[in-house]
């Protein structure tokens, strides 16, 4: 299946891009995603499929779009 991610803020240099369409397999899950792309799975972050956000244990699918940012707190 193909999944578009798109990644925020220093997980962009984590990952070594800022948009790319992924092949993964079928019944992949985003904390596959997370372990194709390389992003630590303890890493503080939020992640969301098609505006929506989700855990890593949630089944992705064909034609998702999936984002991934740092939670960030500021005032």
């Amino acid at each position: 299946m193909r999944v578009t991610v798109k990644l925020i803020g220093p997980m962009i240099y984590a990952a070594g891009f800022s948009e790319k369409i992924l092949e993964l397999s079928d019944g992949a899950t985003t904390d596959d995603l997370l372990a194709q792309i390389r992003i630590e799975k303890d890493r503080p972050k939020i992640v969301t499929r098609n505006g929506k956000a989700v855990s890593q244990a949630d089944a992705l699918s064909d034609g998702d779009r999936v984002v991934i940012s740092p939670i960030y707190s500021g005032g």
